[in-house]
């Protein structure tokens, strides 16, 4: 029978292999090798395995992939020992939630998890949740004391530790060589970066007494550190800074805030109109006015009075409407008159002229609002008996507002407001402009010296 398959797969071209043969050396090699034992790779030798008849071709480059495919050759193996497993010592711990996932270890409520019990966190460490809740407690208390009025006996949060408190405990308005000047207790209030004493004159007490009002109200020295906490000192500080370029004979503020301001000029909110309605009764509010009704009544209002008492003979047309694509330009001259009024005008007034512009981003209701404001008239016309008895009414804080929020207003009214945005942008644009007014009002010359005499 082992002939006849012998036979048969020589007829057929496939390999001869002699089963008896392998069965008798195998038998053989584990009868006589008694030193190690045997494995099942070990019964098939690397001279009994079948060979290939035709073997892979040579390797080909791959010049598109930039390397060669290498054929397989057989060669001899190693023989395989197998091992049992084997390891030292106990099998490794799960692995432990994170700190803010950590069960509770009350007794009350013992945790356990597969039977077991969670080991215990060790208190007053970091992964303990009940100390972070302490931390945070402790945070909380230090936030509250840092708002506690000033007056308040106690300067630290609870176990003594606390924000530090302001070093002065009261804030007042002294006069000094013909100047006021902010005392914090007996200390003056200095500007930050020269460390002078800030002076403010003796025509403008109301920016005085506002300023040591902004002062108290800190109630931490940390908060003076702060540009957003002290809004009107820094309003004061860039007035200073004018005047004392101007007392050496320097302009370079001066034509820095002139060539801003003209931008504005281009592109201001009081020359920008809103499209004529198509049809009569549409888009009008519960008044009956439109929207471009509204900014002609501004406009003119506004640009009627700087024509004819600051800046006379000039006109001043709209720079964008329905049929405009781009800004239209002022006539020839206008600039330059506009120029030259603001370098003309006093340190305070400038200062005030550019942070009235900034927050309304109108130069023309800047400049009324200084004028009818300003301690020194603005270098305006003054007026006769007749027009000041015609004008009793004064041009203030909430008629500008109104002037340069028509848009924002009309559409806040149509469809709402946005909470904690127009309402806010709102109040922030008055304190601007109520800063803007403290800065340049004052008292005339006449006034001081009675003031004096009441002394």
């Amino acid at each position: 029978m082992f002939h006849s398959l012998r036979s048969a797969s020589s007829r057929s071209g496939a390999p001869n292999y002699s089963f008896s043969d392998d069965l008798l050396s195998a038998r053989a090699a584990s009868t006589t090798t008694t030193e190690s034992p045997t494995t099942d790779a070990d019964k098939l030798r690397p001279q009994q395995r079948p060979q290939l008849n035709h073997p892979l071709p040579d390797p080909i480059p791959d010049e598109r992939l930039g390397f060669a495919f290498s054929s397989t050759k057989a060669s001899p193996t190693r023989a395989s020992q197998s091992r049992p497993p084997s390891g030292t010592g106990p099998p490794p711990e799960p692995p432990k939630p994170a700190a803010e996932f950590a069960p509770s270890t009350r007794e009350s409520d013992p945790p356990t998890r597969n039977g077991g019990a969670i080991p215990e966190i060790q208190e007053g460490t970091a992964a303990d949740p009940w100390s972070r809740i302490s931390r945070r407690k402790r945070q909380a208390a230090m936030l509250r004391a840092a708002t506690l009025p000033p007056t308040a006996s106690s300067s630290s949060g609870p176990g003594g530790i606390g924000l530090k408190r302001r070093f002065w405990k009261s804030v007042t308005v002294v006069t000094k060589d013909d100047m006021n000047e902010i005392h914090l207790d007996s200390r003056a209030l200095r500007r930050p970066d020269t460390k002078s004493i800030i002076r403010l004159p003796l025509t403008k007490p109301s920016l005085a007494s506002a300023l040591a009002i902004e002062w108290d109200q800190l109630v931490s020295a940390q908060q003076a550190t702060k540009q957003h906490m002290i809004p009107l000192t820094s309003l004061i500080c860039r007035a200073l800074d004018i005047a004392d370029e101007d007392a050496q004979g320097k302009t370079a503020i001066r034509d820095s805030i002139a060539k801003v301001l003209l931008r504005y000029l281009d592109t201001d909110s009081l020359l920008c109109w809103a499209p004529v309605p198509q049809h009569p009764e549409d888009g009008r509010n519960d008044a009956g006015y439109t929207l471009r009704e509204l900014q002609e009544e501004a406009y003119s209002t506004v640009v009627s009075f700087l024509t004819t008492r600051v800046w006379p003979g000039v006109t001043i047309v709209p720079v964008l409407d329905e049929t405009s694509i781009m800004p239209r330009q002022q006539e020839p001259g206008t600039r330059e008159v506009v120029q030259g009024w603001m370098l003309g005008l006093s340190a305070w007034e400038l200062a005030a002229l550019e942070r009235a512009a900034l927050a309304g981003k109108s130069l023309l209701m800047a400049a009324r609002l200084v004028v009818e404001w300003s301690g020194d008239g603005g270098n305006a016309v003054v007026q006769t008996p007749e027009e000041e008895a015609l004008n009793k009414k004064r041009w203030g804080i909430e008629e500008a507002a109104t002037a340069v929020s028509l848009e924002v207003d009309w559409q806040t009214n149509q469809w709402g407001e946005v909470e904690d945005t127009h309402d806010v942008e709102k109040v922030d644009l008055r304190r601007q402009l109520g800063s803007a007014v403290l800065l340049c009002a004052g008292q005339g010359a006449t006034d001081v010296s009675a003031n004096k005499a009441k002394l």
